[in-house]
């Protein structure tokens, strides 16, 4: 009985040595260069266990559970470093990447570490996005292709608006170094888009979200996409022509001041775009001249350790003429083909632009045990958008021979129909729109062991918005079919469609908001729970809105796969912004109410290895969800232009399932699979939906 005794004894010791095990890993990149760094040991301070990185900087090192240490990454013409770990729990995966300083470098090692994060929320690097190969130009082109959701919507592919689950363009939340950015109303179709704000050359990271967003960001119904520029330590410029533009940056820092830390940093941006090679593709046939311009910088300046001043800056000039001269299209079978012509007289010439400048005063004080921050952000937004439209087309409409043996083959054989459409448009629109805007927050550390890390995080904010608009309309439209105006009269000649109006607005919003984020880490589970309310004060309509809204992440650490579930929900309201105060007859409703949607959302985030595929994880998210729509403005599209009725006339719902997959599939290139299902229903007001049944079966 005791030999038995010894004998299970150990047999058992390997497997619960083998148990008490837990695993760094990640990838060592030079810091200038941004390349892998091979042949760097990293091992564990004191002992002789260690590893090397391959020829991609990849390394990974078991070490003991529970235990805290120092681990050590050393290679000759780097600086050594090291970095401390507390006791992570048995079989956890922890990854660690490093980014190592030339010896003779002034700059400090850089070390990032994981932590749970919102499954739902796309994180994303900007050097992989930016190897994406988009038509129109702009940086929200490549969200299709990486967010849950998210589709180009009726624009095409030169267009960069973008649809999120079942909502419109208008329902898309966007931030630039927590500045709000707004974009021009009165844009009609893709062709008239010039560039938008974010410029990818001076973008460092991102982050965005379908839906179930926290309370921190501000008061739209769909999305949110929060852009941080970067923030520059050594100089850098980059130059890059084509046939359909050319993009060049600059950024640098230098010390400004007595001391190390008075330090001055520039990130300045350029973009022309000229897509008449593209445009003159098209079945229209005629002059296109689009000159699409955007100049903005980013300077920061620490006054002293704790003080940091930004200025963030941009001009944004986009102007599209053309002079449209023919147009022919044919359609019809091989039997009976049907041919429509149109010749053009007049032109067009639209311009968006707009001027935006933003100042912001941080201070992040240097604190040991409950570090907090302290951000004041004041910024105006000027938008200046005209449309000119006079243009007459002439339009034929024939049928054609088929028949290609013969000599006739394309040529027409009879005439169907003759007339001509005429459309005229003066549309002018001014937008000033001033901020200021008050965001902090805190850390509250708890009492933490090598087993158990827990922490709050508190955040607030208050927003002051005062917006002014002038606009101006003068459309009108004639038709003409064989010689007879539409709608036709004895008397006079009428005209399709007219619409004149003239209108100013002036309105304020008021907001505030606050949310905890609580952590808590133990060797059972990883537990991230946000819950914050957000209020907002209307005026002009008088509303008082609470909003509240709740995030929970949890990832069970003692289960083999390394899955993160999440829930998520809240309650979101949109205030009217300017277009969907406008009725269809130009005149303007100020009763107009806040659209209202109420998020339910439950997602999977599943990290694994594909041995077949790659040597790096891949990640699968999944994100089920639901959306009650009320006080809906109704609304049709008219290319990318959105048409509202004016009227808080309608309700519906939208439920769907998102399934995103990323990962190496080709070796050093991320790559994306989106699967998204979706059914959405909208009730309007006065509209009755009768389904036909066929009686006679």
């Amino acid at each position: 009985m005791h030999k038995t005794a010894n004998l299970l004894f150990f047999l058992i010791i390997p497997f619960i040595l083998n148990a008490q095990k837990s695993t760094i890993f990640g990838v060592i990149t030079d810091a200038i260069t941004k390349d892998p760094v091979e042949v760097v040991t990293v091992f564990i301070d004191g002992t002789t266990t260690a590893v090397q990185t391959d020829y991609k900087g990849l390394y990974k090192l078991d070490i003991p559970a529970n235990k805290s240490l120092d681990i050590v990454f050393s290679r000759i013409g780097y600086k050594k470093t090291r970095f401390h770990i507390k006791g992570l729990l048995s079989n956890e995966k922890h990854q660690i990447n490093v980014a190592l300083m030339p010896e003779e470098s002034k700059y400090e090692v850089t070390i990032t570490e994981s932590r749970i994060e919102d499954v739902g929320m796309i994180r994303e690097d900007i050097e992989e996005l930016k190897l994406l190969p988009i038509t129109s130009g702009n940086f929200e082109s490549v969200l299709p292709s990486i967010a849950l959701g998210t589709s180009t919507g009726t624009g095409g592919e030169l267009s960069s608006q973008y649809n999120v689950r079942g909502g419109n363009y208008d329902e898309n939340l966007v931030y630039v170094n927590d500045f709000e950015i707004f974009r021009p109303q009165l844009i009609q179709n893709s062709e008239q888009e010039g560039l938008s704000f974010p410029n990818s050359d001076l973008i460092k990271d991102l982050s965005f979200s379908s839906g179930g967003f926290e309370a921190k960001y501000g008061d739209k119904m769909s999305s949110v996409l929060d852009i941080h520029y970067k923030r520059p330590t050594i100089f850098k410029t980059s130059v890059s022509l084509s046939l359909l533009g050319a993009n060049a940056h600059l950024e640098g820092s230098t010390k400004l001041g007595k001391n190390k830390w008075n330090k001055l940093r520039i990130l300045s941006g350029f973009r022309y775009k000229d897509n008449r090679y593209l445009l003159n593709s098209q079945t229209k046939k005629g002059e296109y001249v689009p000159t699409f311009t955007d100049v903005q910088t980013f300077i920061t300046y620490n006054i002293s350790k704790d003080l940091q001043i930004g200025y963030l800056g941009n001009y944004n000039g986009n102007i599209f003429r053309l002079k449209p001269k023919s147009q022919q299209e044919v359609t019809g079978t091989i039997k009976t083909a049907i041919r429509f012509t149109t010749f053009f007289e007049g032109n067009e010439v639209d311009k968006f632009n707009s001027l935006m400048n933003g100042l912001s005063l941080t201070y992040v004080p240097e604190r040991k045990k409950n570090p907090f921050y302290l951000k004041l952000l004041g910024s105006s937004y000027i938008g200046y958008e005209s449309q000119n439209y006079d243009i007459l087309g002439q339009y034929r409409l024939s049928q054609i021979e088929t028949n290609f043996g013969s000599d006739e083959a394309g040529k027409e054989i009879s005439l169907l129909g003759i007339g001509a459409q005429h459309k005229y448009t003066r549309d002018f629109l001014y937008s000033e729109i001033s901020t200021l805007r008050h965001i902090g927050g805190i850390e509250l550390s708890q009492n933490s062991t090598s087993y158990v890390e827990s922490s709050h995080f508190i955040q607030w904010g208050i927003d002051y918005k005062k917006m002014y608009f002038f606009d101006k309309i003068n459309e009108w439209e004639r038709l003409d079919s064989a010689d007879y105006s539409i709608p036709y009269t004895d008397s006079i000649v009428s005209l399709q469609y007219v619409l004149k109006s003239k209108n100013k607005l002036n309105k304020d919003n008021f907001s505030t908001y606050v949310s905890d984020t609580y952590f808590r880490k133990n060797d059972k589970h990883e537990i991230k729970a946000t819950a914050g309310v957000r209020f907002m004060y209307r005026p002009l309509s008088g509303e008082f809105l609470t909003s509240p809204r709740f995030q929970l992440s949890y990832k069970p650490l003692q289960w083999k796969r390394d899955i993160a579930l999440k829930i998520a929900g809240g309650i979101y309201y949109q205030p009217p912004h300017y277009k969907e105060h406008r009725r269809r007859n130009g005149t303007l409703n100020l009763d107009l109410k806040s659209q209202k949607s109420i998020h339910i959302l439950a997602g999977l985030s599943y990290d694994f290895y594909w041995k077949k595929i790659s040597d790096k994880k891949m990640k699968l998210i999944s994100e089920i969800y639901y959306k009650r729509l009320d006080n809906l403005v109704s609304y049709d599209y008219d290319n990318v232009r959105i048409i509202y009725s004016g009227e808080n006339d309608s309700k519906g719902y939208i439920t769907g399932i998102d399934l995103r997959l990323n990962g190496e599939f080709v070796p050093d290139a991320e790559s994306w699979i989106n699967i998204s299902i979706m059914q959405a229903k909208e009730k309007i007001n006065g509209i009755q939906h009768k389904k036909w049944v066929d009686t006679s079966l």
